[in-house]
């Protein structure tokens, strides 16, 4: 199946601002965002590609590119003896396109002259923000078993779900005759459909009658440049699928594993502490397609006294004398005595403090990156490279949904310390 790859072009779509995921984006791409102490967003959809014997593959970007360029240049390199690639293609203002991108497909369109460049007969576009583990190649074999022009990738979901997605509708031979964005009401009971017809059993199809697009398509070359040319249909879900309906063949292609769209605060924080479940599922630790990332040749984590319970330690840590329960600590994380972690994920640091520094932090009463002496913390998100005080609790006792305040904000109900942001002594959130 690799050999049949060789004509297939991955681009994977950085995504705009990311403002349902800051102030986690404030300084980076959503692809960027880490994930699971460790990884980067960006690294689900390469490795998918990677382990499906795609390895052309384009990342468009438009906002904060830097720390996904440094990521993806550390990180993905392939034999000088292959083909392969992974490049970004960061906006840019030309006589022709003089306007930053405007969706999706206006994103992949003013980038058209690269994708044509490769010589690509097939393009199969991806999202940066959903957690997932899946074989393209198999979702390409079926694309080109009917004949398709083009084909969405779609997940049987729940009608308490269904509001929020682009649902589809298909014949019997799985040809897309319908496509309704976020449909409510009477509009979307019209959705249902019999997904036993996709395998499901009885029972599984009552519970999930409705297909979401996952935002992932295969098109043909030749018809993603012709559905192109019409410069006013900006984004593939609202404009340029329905209007395909009308003038090729649309088919769908169900995935019934996990996926889980990861582009809000609290689906993502939800996201990453299911990892720490004893059978999680979305499962790391499956090596028959493993998810890559930078390799750091970090030292093994050093704990003293703590304890951790269904949590997930990434390598070069420091843990002394902390409980930590159900959290992810990741990569060159300090955590010191008397603290106590529930549900938090902690990016950790991209570099350690020299002893030098760490005497510096003392005479500026600074704290160090990290979390400090007897704090407790429930609910947070702990950006990278923050500074933590002593006897400091994150805590949002009083429930509030939504705030922004010094070097903290509250989304979701969940606590986020920004990057590099300082928590001093004795401060409660």
């Amino acid at each position: 199946m690799i050999g049949a790859m060789e004509k297939v072009l991955a681009v994977i779509l950085g995504g705009g601002k990311g403002t349902r995921l800051y102030p986690l984006t404030r300084e980076r791409s959503k692809p960027a965002v880490p994930l699971g102490g460790k990884y980067r967003l960006v690294d689900i959809p390469i490795s998918n590609c990677i382990n499906s014997g795609i390895s052309r593959i384009l990342v468009l970007t438009q906002f904060n590119s830097a720390s996904l360029n440094r990521h993806i240049a550390r990180t993905y390199r392939f034999s000088q003896f292959t083909n392969g690639f992974v490049e970004i293609l960061a906006a840019e203002q030309t006589p022709e396109n003089p306007d930053w991108f405007q969706g999706t497909a206006d994103a992949v369109r003013q980038n058209f002259r690269h994708l044509k460049s490769t010589h690509a007969t097939t393009i199969l576009i991806l999202s940066g923000d959903h957690l997932y583990r899946m074989d393209y190649a198999k979702f390409i074999a079926y694309h080109e078993s009917f004949g398709n022009d083009i084909t969405v990738s779609v997940t049987a979901i729940p009608p308490d779900e269904a509001s929020e997605f682009g649902l589809l509708k298909v014949d019997e031979d799985g040809r897309v005759i319908e496509f309704r964005e976020k449909p409510t009401g009477a509009a979307l009971e019209e959705m249902r459909v019999d997904t036993t017809r996709f395998g499901l059993a009885p029972e599984e199809a009552a519970k999930r009658p409705y297909l979401a697009s996952m935002g992932i398509y295969v098109f043909k070359m030749d018809v993603l440049e012709s559905l192109l040319r019409d410069t006013s249909r900006v984004d593939f879900g609202k404009e340029v699928i329905p209007h395909a309906l009308e003038t090729h063949r649309v088919g769908a292609y169900l995935f019934n594993g996990y996926w889980e769209d990861i582009g809000t605060i609290s689906a993502f924080f939800r996201a990453n502490i299911e990892l720490t479940d004893v059978l999680p599922r979305f499962n790391f630790f499956d090596m028959s397609a493993p998810i890559y990332t930078r390799p750091r040749f970090l030292p093994g984590t050093k704990v003293r006294n703590a304890q951790i319970i269904n949590s997930i330690i990434n390598e070069g840590c420091i843990i002394n004398e902390a409980t930590i329960r159900r959290s992810i600590v990741g990569i060159r994380s300090r955590i010191e005595g008397g603290t106590h972690f529930d549900h938090v994920l902690m990016m950790g640091a991209d570099e350690y403090e020299t002893v030098d520094e760490l005497q510096q932090n003392r005479a500026a009463g600074r704290p160090d990156i990290g979390v400090g002496k007897f704090c407790t913390i429930r609910n947070a998100i702990l950006d990278k490279g923050v500074r933590i005080g002593n006897n400091v609790r994150l805590l949002n006792e009083s429930g509030v949904k939504e705030a922004d305040g010094p070097n903290y904000f509250i989304r979701d109900g969940i606590i986020i310390i920004p990057k590099e942001a300082v928590i001093p002594d004795n401060t409660t959130i």
